[in-house]
């Protein structure tokens, strides 16, 4: 039988071949653990050395013909810049992705199948939707409309727009009105009207959701969603809306061109469509005089407009307007009989005429407010037509509580615009003062304000932010063309706007030195039949006492749409005082009101501003963004006054153009972009440059 051979014949101990085996794969699973640890670690790092590092910091995320959208995921902003990058229309710091401490990686278009729209979302925070209008493929301008919508009721929606590098302008008019507006510093709040004298550090009576950079950039806000607006000096300004039930979205459109004209032109015709109506332009032809009466009676008051009106033709200042406030109003117009019983509100008063009184070219002042302590109101009350006030519902069987205000330190109720009865009082109240004192003009003022967010009350719908001011504007119309309105939003045209500022009589910026950037502010938004505040202000009863202050100040107004005065120059018993009243009220008839008649029909047309900044003729030149203290009429005529006490010279820009300028005083000739320095302007005189053509 064969035999086996011995295998292992040395001494050392066999070991079989399978325990080897066993332990050798014991080792190697363990290396290759270890090994797909390492790369598992490797692939970790690299991961997150992608996302933070090796990234790139920003990203395209739409993109027009000459314009795009940028993520910088570092600083959480937008950026707008121009395609080769060498401009930046806008940065957009977006506060609504939650804490800014914590870096949000690259996102991700959720929209990728549309090229014109960016969409994504935010966990648990918003979801943002931008979609770039670029239909017309040779336009100046592009347009990005943004729409943040919260996830949950609880969410901020808040934008801000930097100011480092770029000057803004318009929104609405304030205490200290700044041109640029970005020395402005004004706390988060309701972007609605107010009144300056109750609210000096608010929102003032002209107001719009529109705002224009001069990198070419401009941002509307959409109209129909609460807004609240705040401005950190040089830094920012910024949009929110609150949280809400309702998780209401925040929604604007950002614009940008090739220059801040041409996106302005543009934002125009997107901020009204339909034709630009003109108001009654009869409003330029005399200047306003406020009639300061303090007296208790109808009759005494009979005697002041007597004589008023005998001093204004002794001193041969011609024709004007006589101004009554509320108070000679309700004087003149003895309201001893009650107009609230609804079966009688169409019946004549029989009161007497006022013959002399009719003769006299008057403006008379009226407002939605009626005092509580008022015949008027407790007929209301007894007749149980409260409905004619805003009020709350509730009373006894849910009877409307008239909300309780205050109005020129008297506790009063608000009339309820939206009662077609309430309206049809107050019209057949304005009708009949109209047979009574036949006045020429009726100013309608009290839109300012709403007592329901005044008082922290919850409004109803109708009455959410400025709508009041939109109602009273659309009842104004009805009272007819020769109604004046003390504030305006919603790109209102049809009614000139009266103006206020405050009570002190200075040169500051709060006083002379904000004449010129409110003009500014008014017309850029539309507003260019406006009605300044008298010369020497008011608001105060006290009259302006220095002579040089009263100058300077005319020799602005006189190129504004309406002179109006309150101060009379008689006052200061000073020849050369009224002599140059008398120069500059022929000045604004005969120069000023041609020009302002000349450039409504290209208003009208297209949009543009009546007064204008001196950017509009050179916007790219830098040195025109920041100029507060002159002002063109159209193209052709440039206006520099002197806003400094005791200055009897100043430092003239001239715009860069393609024609000369002319002074009309001296008939010097200068050429376009020319800086004059230290020009010597007369106590009597204003510096005003027109267009002459080589």
């Amino acid at each position: 039988m064969p035999h086996t051979r011995n295998r292992n014949p040395s001494p050392i101990p066999e070991v079989t071949w399978d325990t080897g085996l066993k332990e050798m794969n014991e080792t190697w699973k363990g290396a290759i653990a270890c090994l797909g640890v390492a790369v598992f670690f490797v692939m970790t790092i690299g991961i997150i050395y992608w996302q933070v590092v090796d990234q790139p910091n920003k990203n395209w995320i739409l993109k027009g013909s000459f314009s795009g959208l940028i993520w910088e995921r570092r600083t959480q902003t937008l950026v707008i810049q121009t395609l080769t990058e060498d401009k930046t229309f806008a940065e957009i710091d977006v506060e609504n992705v939650g804490n800014t401490d914590i870096e949000v990686p690259f996102v991700r278009n959720m929209c990728w199948l549309n090229k014109t729209e960016f969409c994504y979302t935010w966990d648990s925070v918003a979801e943002v939707r931008i979609s770039l209008d670029s239909s017309e493929e040779d336009s100046d301008t592009e347009c990005y409309s943004v729409t943040w919508t919260p996830i949950h009721c609880h969410v901020d929606l808040k934008d801000c727009f930097s100011m480092v590098n770029i000057s803004w302008y318009g929104g609405a008019s304030v205490h200290a009105p700044h041109w640029p507006i970005n020395d402005a510093n004004i706390s988060m709040q309701p972007f609605t009207v107010s009144d300056l004298r109750d609210n000096p550090s608010g929102f003032g009576s002209v107001l719009e959701r529109y705002f224009l950079g001069s990198s070419g950039v401009s941002v509307l806000v959409a109209p129909n969603i609460p807004l609240h607006v705040g401005m950190e000096s040089r830094q920012q300004f910024c949009l929110q809306t609150p949280p809400s039930m309702e998780r209401m979205p925040l929604q604007y459109t950002v614009c940008v061109g090739h220059n801040i004209r041409a996106v302005h032109q543009e934002s125009m015709q997107q901020l009204s469509t339909a034709r630009r109506e003109l108001p009654n332009m009869d409003v330029l032809r005399l200047p306003f005089w406020k009639l300061l009466a303090n007296v208790d009676s109808g009759a005494k008051l009979e005697r002041e407009l007597r004589t008023f009106s005998n001093r204004l033709k002794r001193h041969h200042l011609g024709e004007g307007v006589i101004s009554l406030d509320e108070h000679s109003t309700a004087l003149l117009a003895n309201m001893d009989h009650s107009y609230l019983n609804s079966k009688k509100r169409t019946s004549k008063r029989q009161t007497r005429d006022l013959p002399f009184v009719k003769l006299l070219n008057i403006s008379i002042t009226l407002s939605p407010y009626l005092s509580v302590d008022s015949q008027q109101f407790q007929t209301s009350i007894q007749e149980g037509i409260e409905d004619y006030w805003l009020s709350l519902p509730t009373g006894p069987q849910g009877r409307p509580v008239p909300l309780l205000t205050q109005w020129k330190g008297k506790y009063s109720v608000k009339l309820n615009i939206t009662n077609p009865e309430a309206t049809n009082w107050f019209l057949d109240k304005v009708d009949s003062l109209h047979s009574h004192l036949g006045m020429e003009y009726v100013i309608l003022e009290g839109g300012e304000g709403n007592p329901f967010e005044e008082q922290a009350l919850r409004p109803p719908l109708a009455w959410i932010g400025d709508e009041y001011i939109r109602l009273l504007a659309d009842l104004a119309e009805r009272i007819g063309e020769n109604t004046i309105v003390t504030s305006g939003t919603r790109y209102l045209t049809y009614c000139f706007v009266l103006t206020y500022i405050v009570c002190r009589l200075d040169w500051s910026l709060f006083v002379l030195k904000g004449i010129i950037p409110s003009l500014l502010h008014h017309s850029l938004l539309g507003y260019n039949f406006f009605i300044p505040d008298a010369v020497g202000g008011s608001l105060s009863a006290e009259l302006v006492a220095d002579d040089e202050l009263f100058v300077r100040w005319l020799g602005i107004a006189a190129f504004l749409p309406v002179i109006s005065f309150q101060t009379p120059p008689w006052v200061f018993e000073k020849e050369w005082v009224l002599n140059l009243t008398r120069f500059y009220i022929a000045k604004h008839h005969d120069f000023v009101i041609p020009l302002i008649l000349k450039y409504t029909e290209e208003w009208q047309d297209t949009g543009n501003p009546i007064y204008r900044p001196l950017w509009w003729l050179s916007p790219n030149d830098l040195i025109t963004f920041t100029i507060d203290d002159e002002f063109l009429i159209g193209n052709e005529v440039l206006v520099a006054p002197v806003t400094e006490k005791g200055a009897l010279q100043r430092d003239i820009y001239l715009p860069e153009s393609d024609f000369q300028w002319q002074d009309t005083n001296n008939a010097q000739v200068f050429d376009g972009g020319t800086f004059l320095e230290k020009y010597p302007v007369g106590l009597g005189d204003v510096a005003v440059f027109v267009q002459r053509r080589s």
